[in-house]
């Protein structure tokens, strides 16, 4: 087989991979309605302005202002128990992020994209600021966190400077119980929910920048939050100041289904369309060497003499 017919057969095989692709992303929505895209009879049904049980309890309130519980008791990856006011030393502004260290996609995502960000930062931490990571989930034990806490000061990538003689009052990610973990969460308005069915936390995304004195000053939400903005919430928190950023839009680890008037897992969707994304990145490739195959035989022909 020359090159010409291998790429033609690569390409249309790619054609039948996104087909395929496609199908796959719209399988859960049509198994569950009309043809005409209507919902099944007897599927539930979610009303306008409703808040479906799914994600009833969940999201993100604007607490700017409030001010943190001090003596909420956690533990770090030294084992060591200490309070929440350690690390409000009246110097240095906090990034706090919830998150449960077993979760299979958000909380990564939004651990992520602060490392990203924090990267570029021009503040240091330890330095300028500092960032702790507590877990929500009580299942989650001290061998998680410290591993946890290792791939990402490594991804960071950048030297911290100790506090006080120690790295991880500059970064760290801690554990605590239940109760006392939740009074942290309520007070700057993360409210999350243990959903038995799928087996994992339902929560929202988004970061927590507390002042040196220990007042929610401000609340990004999303998974991705641009240099400047939070180099401005922590100059901002630096000088005791708070209000309401809070975008419109949360990202919820559920998403919703007018087809079957439920609230489904995100991370099946995004993976069928990563997967969707990635086969038509390769069939561009391949048209594109097709193309360029093609003008090289064009070009290889003599010209009329």
């Amino acid at each position: 087989m020359n090159r010409s017919a291998a790429i033609a057969k690569l390409a249309r095989a790619g054609l039948l991979l996104l087909v395929a692709a496609f199908a796959l992303a719209a399988a859960p929505a049509l198994a569950q309605s009309t043809p005409g895209g209507r919902p099944l009879e007897g599927a539930p049904a979610v009303k306008a302005g409703e808040v479906p049980k799914e994600l009833d309890g969940i999201g993100i309130e604007d607490k700017h202002g409030a001010t943190l519980p001090r003596d909420v008791r956690l533990t770090g990856t030294d084992g060591r128990s200490f309070v929440l006011g350690e690390y409000m030393d009246g110097e240095r502004p906090l990034i706090l992020v919830l998150a449960y260290y077993g979760c299979p996609m958000l909380c990564s995502l939004v651990l992520n994209g602060t490392m990203s960000v924090v990267k570029g930062l021009e503040e240091v931490a330890g330095k300028d600021y500092r960032v702790l990571v507590v877990s929500f989930d009580p299942r989650d034990q001290l061998e998680i966190a410290r591993e946890k806490r290792k791939n990402y000061v490594e991804s960071f990538g950048r030297p911290l400077t100790p506090i006080d003689g120690s790295e991880l009052a500059a970064f760290e990610f801690a554990i605590g119980d239940e109760a006392e973990v939740e009074r942290l969460a309520t007070t700057v308005g993360f409210r999350y929910r243990w959903d038995a069915a799928q087996d994992q936390y339902a929560h929202a995304a988004g970061i927590f920048i507390i002042t040196p004195k220990g007042v929610l000053s401000q609340t990004l939400t999303g998974i991705e939050y641009p240099p400047q903005e939070l180099s401005t919430a922590l100059k901002e928190a630096t000088r005791e100041e708070w209000h309401s950023p809070l975008k419109s839009v949360l990202l919820y680890c559920f998403q919703f289904n007018p087809h079957t008037g439920k609230y489904s897992l995100v991370a099946g969707r995004a993976l069928r369309v990563a997967a969707g994304v990635t086969v038509m990145g390769l069939l561009f490739f391949v048209v594109r060497m097709f193309r360029a195959d093609r003008r090289k035989k064009a070009e290889a022909q003599p010209g009329p003499s």
